[in-house]
């Protein structure tokens, strides 16, 4: 409903119902109240000063605009605020309403060392400081003993020597060992004098291999003729156990199956699966036919193959003779139990003898057990996914022996060696050299390097007389 003139005179309407009170006419009291609220956000004329309301012009005459380079501009465009956070910057002059609001005070994150320390509310907080003076005290000695000069290197305890941190703790260690290692550790960690728990590895030697192990002296370029028999005897043995152990695999795996031409295994495998099959016109065996005759009922009455059961309840006279049959077993084992004791009684020499035995054989497994753990302690460690196995042993023959270094044929590496040594000694795991296989790159002519009439096959050919007569005649190939 459009705005009436101040001029004109106000039409009364009636507004006796509800649905009537719409046509009131409200928008000069809408266009006060948005008035007001404009008021607010932006302020009136009489709360801005003069400066904000009226520019002084004290140019006389317009200069022309000064060009700026492009960098400069970039640089006046940094200084300004971002137009992306112009949408976030609070332009209202509105006052809050409730001038005593309760603000939430926003926990700070990490912790105030400086109210701590002047203000220690908990233990943790006066232990803090107390270490920290302490620090403090030692720093400053260490400072004045610089500054003085003095350098103090003697040392007053044997670091070779290994001490019980059990010994520094009264009550941890009694001489009725009550107070296990382990409980002690607990309690000194409890106690604020953590100990670390080393592995038990540390404590003792896991391998018995040396750090450098000589060779052989038949392996020398000038050996004894009694060394170098000796080195082959072992060489000798040591590839026959290698054989030896193929063979058996070889043996226990391969040779267990016979081996059979694909025809013959097609005619095993119809054989098997065609097994009581009769075949088309073959006659029935005398023992079939009887069968059937014991099968075909007498008469021409109705049979199952299952005759039905009948449940026929068993009498008072044949329940007394089931209990009579198993008071009787009963007395039977009892009578053979106290025989097997009497017989036991009279041969217990010889059951102290089998115990004695088994007791003894017991304890040699035990035994066996106990040196293989000891053995097993100082080998080589698995610790990869490949087991290490011994290298082997580098000999020459007695015709490759030259007597002197300068004609000597070089059989070991000795990086090789050392890094072989570091593995048996659980310093390194075992590895396994891979090698990539590279693929087989594809070679032709380019169509400009091509002779006319001559092909990619003729040009290969030609290639492969030129290798054959260059190895003929040991010589190089110039393509």
């Amino acid at each position: 409903m459009a705005a009436q003139e101040p001029g004109m005179k106000k039409k009364r309407i009636s507004k006796k119902n509800k649905s009537a009170w719409r046509k009131t006419d409200i928008q000069d009291v809408e266009q006060f109240l948005e008035d007001q609220r404009q008021e607010e956000r932006i302020g009136t004329f009489t709360d801005k000063q003069n400066e904000d309301l009226f520019v002084v012009d004290a140019s006389p005459l317009k200069t022309a605009p000064s060009q700026l380079s492009v960098k400069k501009k970039r640089k006046l465009n940094a200084l300004k605020p971002m137009r992306s956070h112009q949408a976030l910057e609070n332009t209202s002059k509105v006052q809050d309403p409730i001038v005593k609001r309760n603000h939430v005070r926003q926990k700070k994150n990490g912790r105030n060392i400086e109210l701590e320390v002047r203000n220690p509310t908990k233990a943790r907080h006066r232990q803090a400081n107390s270490d920290r003076g302490l620090y403090y005290e030692k720093l400053d000695q260490r400072l004045a003993a610089r500054e003085s000069g003095k350098k103090d290197n003697k040392v007053d305890k044997d670091i070779w020597q290994e001490v019980d941190f059990r010994d520094k703790i009264p009550g941890l260690k009694d001489e009725k060992g009550w107070i296990s290692r382990d409980l002690a550790v607990h309690i000194a960690g409890n106690i604020g004098r953590k100990v670390v728990k080393t592995h038990a590895s540390l404590h003792h030697k896991t391998t018995k291999a040396k750090k450098f192990e000589a060779p052989h002296p038949g392996m020398s370029y000038n050996p004894s003729l009694k060394a170098h028999q000796e080195l082959l005897a072992h060489v000798v043995d040591r590839e026959e156990g290698i054989i030896k152990k193929e063979q058996h695999l070889k043996r226990v795996t391969t040779s267990m199956f016979s081996k059979v031409t694909p025809e013959e295994r097609d005619r095993r495998r119809l054989n098997e699966m065609s097994e009581g099959i009769k075949e088309e016109g073959e006659p029935a065996s005398a023992s079939e036919d009887e069968e059937g005759a014991d099968q075909k009922p007498a008469d021409n009455s109705y049979s199952t193959v299952n005759a039905p059961v009948e449940n026929k309840k068993k009498s008072k006279q044949s329940r007394n003779k089931e209990l009579k049959q198993k008071e009787l077993q009963r007395l039977h084992a009892a009578k053979k139990a106290l025989k097997k004791q009497t017989a036991d009684l009279i041969r217990i020499k010889s059951i102290r003898a089998e115990v004695k035995e088994e007791a003894e054989e017991l304890n040699e497994v035990k035994k066996r057990r106990k040196a293989k753990a000891e053995r097993k302690k100082f080998e080589p460690k698995r610790l990869g996914r490949h087991k290490f196995v011994e290298p082997d042993v580098d000999v020459n023959m007695p015709e490759d022996l030259a007597g002197n270094l300068r004609n000597v044929k070089p059989e070991s590496n000795l990086l090789t060696d050392r890094f072989k040594l570091l593995q048996k000694r659980n310093i390194l795991p075992t590895t396994v050299a891979v090698t990539r296989k590279r693929s087989k790159v594809k070679r032709f002519p380019r169509n400009s390097h091509k002779e006319a009439g001559v092909s990619f096959q003729d040009l290969r050919a030609q290639r492969k007389a030129a290798a054959a007569a260059a190895k003929a005649n040991n010589d190089t190939i110039k393509i």
